[in-house]
């Protein structure tokens, strides 16, 4: 309810309870605005998945799978920029997602996008659009296999990997 509702709703009982001689006090408490909750890392990355997908078809490529390895390996490097609280394609110890995805057991990774901050997988997704880079490594119809991770840093920071293959 908004201020006015809530006056106009506190002065009516008021007056009601009056005319019966009650005595009556009316506070009217505001609430400050609510901080949007956070979205299930998997709900995001499941959005994203979509969203990629849907994009690639628009631009005459194939929808692609999501490989349980690059999400191994995305999910890794978000947890690591959440952790350290820095966006970067350099990873723990000077890694490339190249590295890193070979070590979770893909043996070509091909590209990586990565993000932080946006609230929602649209949000998200148009970010990486709007940058030329990005948009290349999602409508790039060489590539055979995708994931997305996302992860929380500990101020409620969303971090996002995504890895093609």
């Amino acid at each position: 309810m908004g201020r006015k509702t809530v006056r106009t709703l506190g002065t009516t009982i008021g007056v009601m309870l009056a005319s019966f001689g009650a005595s009556v006090v009316v506070a009217t408490v505001t609430a400050a605005p609510a901080q949007a909750a956070q979205v299930a890392t998997s709900t995001l990355q499941t959005q994203l998945v979509t969203y990629t997908n849907n994009t690639r078809v628009r631009a005459g490529c194939k929808a692609i799978r999501v490989d349980s390895r690059l999400l191994r390996a995305a999910r890794g490097h978000s947890a690591y920029q959440a952790r350290t609280g820095k966006m970067s394609h350099v990873g723990a110890g000077g890694s490339t997602f190249i590295q890193r995805g070979v070590r979770a057991g893909y043996a070509h990774p091909k590209s990586e996008n990565v993000a932080y901050g946006y609230r929602s997988a649209s949000e998200t997704m148009k970010g990486w659009m709007r940058s030329p880079g990005h948009r290349a490594n999602i409508v790039d119809c060489k590539a055979k296999t995708f994931a997305v991770g996302v992860v929380y840093a500990g101020n409620g920071t969303p971090y996002y990997t995504q890895m093609f293959g």
